[in-house]
């Protein structure tokens, strides 16, 4: 497919590595040469420079057989423009990255539809709900759910102490039996490896699994993690009164969470408490450990620092840590910054352009990819893919099928019954199949069942 792309930023940047790897002709617009420069030197992409939203820019960088458009520039009226202008050309498919509530929010009066744009994303709100599923999940670093929450994505790091620490992917087998899930994947010094059966798993390592909903009591209590009581007042503290950590308070009153939100601006704090029904808001700085420790943060359940500013964000994390949060997370924007946030020792960094680039893969994969989860610092993703009656995959069991490498086919689920595929394991029409892919096994994963 041809696919043009206004922005080159984070999420741009990302957008057209993976959309490249895969083999689409991919156009790049961006204002700034040296973000230009950056895509082509490392990437197969054709570079423009100049305004995404000038109908002489588009037209020089092919609009007029493009298949998929996507607008990411910093700008939302940038961004919203540039559609507009996509739409005249006839391009069949519109997607736009934009934060403003005024077009994303309930009762928007210019909304996608009236604006013509087939996903409207606002990486804001993707990313509040990511950090509010890791925040209902004990222990696990990253989430993804697929088919309608049954089937779990779920990412777990392995300390000193942890009772899967030296056992061996066969050793594991042997205790399915009792406990329903299977590692897809190991994160290791970098590097992302679909473990085999002799393969160890070691102290530093993440890991990454899947399973199903019902089962995971059970693998809580195998990896010695305390479960989260269904009691009412588990107690989480929020750092940062902006959109985000406005979304998140919102959504864990709903879901009985004893909630204090920090803020450091005081009318910020007046307008949080009267759109906040249980959440208690204090006017504090995030480094004011004392009024922290008054407020109760040594006997939260998660601190949560989703600020303006990453370092800001990971050393108040790392200061609740210390006196006693039991799990803490951190919004971070800056790639560079993920992998070291995570070393030091908090639960959970999460980034807003991971979040808003997997909702608009997911959309750009539509057909049999269903839904789609984007892995950080590892460039794999997970799908979720429906078997269409007719395939040639049908009926065969999986051992004899050339399934591509690099890829783990880590659940089937067939109506209300599911099973972790083995070898004999067949697939028929209308099964979910949820998938662990590295990023050379994407295109083969998708070939492979059309």
């Amino acid at each position: 497919m041809k696919i043009l792309i206004v922005g080159a930023g984070q999420v741009g940047y990302f957008l057209c590595e993976r959309l490249s790897f895969e083999g689409h002709e991919v156009t790049l617009i961006d204002r700034d040469p040296d973000h230009l420069r950056r895509a082509q030197d490392r990437l197969n992409v054709l570079g423009l420079q100049g305004n995404g939203a000038s109908a002489e820019t588009l037209e020089q960088a092919g609009i007029k057989n493009c298949d998929i458009f996507i607008a990411v520039a910093d700008l939302d009226e940038i961004n919203i423009l540039a559609c507009l202008l996509a739409r005249e050309y006839g391009v069949s498919t519109r997607i736009a990255r934009v934060k403003s509530i005024e077009y994303t929010g309930g009762g928007a009066v210019l909304s996608k539809e009236k604006l013509g744009i087939d996903l409207m994303i606002n990486p804001e709100d993707a990313v509040a709900e990511e950090l509010v599923k890791i925040a209902c999940r004990s222990g696990a670093f990253d989430v993804a759910e697929f088919v309608e929450g049954q089937i779990q994505f779920l990412g777990y790091r392995i300390g000193e102490d942890s009772p899967l620490c030296e056992l061996t992917l066969r050793e594991l087998g042997e205790i399915r039996g009792i406990y329903r899930f299977v590692v897809t994947a190991i994160s290791r010094g970098g590097r992302t490896i679909i473990p085999r059966g002799d393969d160890t798993i070691q102290a530093g390592d993440s890991i990454f699994i899947f399973a199903h909903q019902k089962d995971l009591p059970t693998i809580q209590y195998m990896m010695q993690l305390k479960e989260e009581k269904k009691r009412r007042n588990r107690r989480v503290f929020i750092l940062g009164g902006g959109r985000i950590g406005l979304h998140i308070a919102e959504e864990l009153e709903r879901l009985h969470f004893e909630v204090r939100l920090v803020e450091r601006d005081l009318a910020r704090c007046e307008k949080l408490s009267a759109k906040l029904k249980r959440t208690m808001v204090i006017h504090a700085e995030g480094t004011e450990i004392d009024t922290l420790i008054e407020e109760g943060v040594e006997r939260a359940d998660v601190f949560i620092a989703v600020t303006g500013n990453d370092e800001s964000n990971i050393l108040c994390s790392l200061l609740a840590r210390q006196h006693g949060a039991r799990r803490v997370m951190a919004l971070v924007n800056k790639p560079e910054l993920l992998t070291l946030a995570g070393s030091l020792g908090i639960d959970a960094c999460v980034s807003p352009r991971l979040a808003a680039a997997g909702a608009i893969l997911k959309y750009v994969r539509r057909g049999e990819v269903i839904s789609l989860a984007t892995i950080e610092g590892s460039n794999a993703e997970v799908l979720e893919i429906e078997v269409k009656a007719g395939r040639q995959v049908i009926g065969a069991a999986l051992k004899t099928l050339h399934f591509p490498q690099g890829a783990i086919i880590g659940a089937i689920v067939r109506g209300q019954n599911y099973e972790i595929p083995t070898g004999d394991s067949t697939l028929e029409a209308g099964d979910r199949v949820v998938i662990f892919a590295l990023p050379g096994a994407l295109a083969k994963v998708e070939r492979f069942f059309e």
